[in-house]
């Protein structure tokens, strides 16, 4: 028994809670894509979906931006120890991911704002490939063993952040086609463009989705833990060192 919420709870609510705002406005954003090709649909309702579909895009990329920050101290919970330095860049990433993706929307269209939207794409490029690298290394010398299902959902993130690059790539036209439709270049060619592209990249949408779901199941089975689980003393420890009540 304990007063209050220990740090632990409080992770894991916003463990949960990034999720939520993850997948739900990642959802409600592709709904907006369909609307901007829409054919019985006006040239002003497809600009409304499409300035939708960027407003609503915000949620589940700055819950992306946190989700390793906070994945990272739950980790410590499960008796996956950080050094200081590694500590530090895991709780540094969170904000200064964060604060990437807000210039890039507050700033869009600004060399500030450019700025910014460039870094957050070479940071998500980093953690593409250096995530597996460490799940690797971790792996190898034997450091995951206690939890290894924090290791495959490390793997699935890093493909969640290669299918939304490809995903970014493969939408390029139809982001195109509504600045044509903003400016008045209304013509069959962009409307085609617009549906061809929404159709490419609906394989990555869904596997992003699929990804996440897998993910969320594997942070819920804990499959490969060893017999015994996370034992109590952990969870204390863990708390007692950052001052949360326990009793």
């Amino acid at each position: 028994m304990h007063d209050g919420v220990t740090t632990y709870e409080l992770l894991q609510f916003l463990h949960v809670f990034l999720f939520v705002f993850w997948l739900g406005p990642d959802v409600a954003v592709y709904v907006w894509s369909r609307k901007t090709v829409e054919a019985v649909a006006s040239v002003e309702q497809r600009i409304v979906a499409g300035q939708m579909m960027a407003l609503v895009d915000f949620i589940p990329r700055a819950a992306i931006s946190l989700m390793l920050t906070v994945g990272g101290l739950l980790s410590e919970y499960v008796g996956l120890e950080h050094p200081w330095w590694q500590m530090a860049g895991i709780i540094l990433l969170g904000p200064v991911w964060l604060s990437l993706v807000l210039v890039g929307i507050v700033r869009d269209r600004t060399p500030f704002g450019a700025t910014a939207q460039k870094l957050e794409s070479w940071l998500r490029g980093v953690l593409i490939v250096a995530v597996p690298l460490s799940v690797a290394y971790s792996t190898i010398t034997g450091r995951l063993a206690i939890a290894p299902y924090v290791g495959a959902k490390l793997l699935l993130f890093a493909a969640i952040l290669l299918f939304g690059h490809l995903l970014r790539g493969r939408l390029a036209p139809l982001r195109q086609g509504l600045v044509d439709l903003a400016a008045g270049r209304s013509l069959p060619a962009v409307d085609e463009a617009m549906r061809r592209s929404l159709a490419s990249s609906r394989s990555y949408t869904v596997a992003i989705w699929a990804a996440i779901l897998v993910a969320a199941f594997m942070g819920v089975l804990k499959p490969g833990v060893p017999a015994g689980g996370l034992p109590d003393s952990t969870i204390l420890r863990f708390d007692q060192s950052l001052g949360a009540p326990n009793n």
